[in-house]
């Protein structure tokens, strides 16, 4: 498994596969899935933390139905750029799925992901215990949609771009 740039990421993916996106969280993971077209990002169940063997192997299991061809994971960089204990911890987490997949990872930036995802579901007049639970796969969805729009605008080919 290798950490990717998303620039990267666009040269080695293959056609018509899924992308899932992840926002880690201490007692779940916020999962989201492109469609094959990488267009649009799509909420799924939150995976509920127990410890990190059983986390990777719903993530694997997820990433079998699916047909992932990578994720993308938000890491959680400070408003100020740092990055903190947060940050650690996800780089771990994606160091130690390294030892269980192939798949690759690419590291996104998520600043304001959740206060996105959480006004978003203001809007649509979620309530406050329904936002709790959908909270963070729409972090997720925001995450992915991220990257999905960024790889949008990249060659495909390895051509540069500039």
């Amino acid at each position: 498994m290798a950490i990717l740039t998303i620039e990267e990421l666009a040269t080695r993916l293959p056609p018509y596969q899924a992308i899932a996106g992840l926002d880690l969280g201490t007692k779940t993971i916020g999962v989201s899935v492109s469609d094959l077209g990488r267009r649009l990002a799509s909420p799924r169940e939150v995976i509920r933390r127990v410890k990190f063997g059983i986390d990777a192997q719903a993530l694997l299991a997820l990433a079998a139905k699916e047909k992932i061809a990578a994720f993308v994971i938000g890491l959680p960089v400070n408003m100020d750029g740092s990055e903190g204990p947060r940050c650690q911890a996800t780089r771990a987490f994606v160091r130690n799925m390294g030892e269980r997949t192939d798949i690759p990872f690419v590291l996104w930036d998520e600043r304001l992901s959740t206060v996105a995802a959480e006004r978003a579901l203001i809007e649509m007049d979620v309530s406050r215990k329904k936002r709790a639970e959908r909270i963070d796969s729409a972090a997720a969805s925001f995450i992915l949609q991220g990257a999905l729009d960024r790889l949008a605008l990249l060659p495909k080919d390895g051509a540069s771009a500039g």
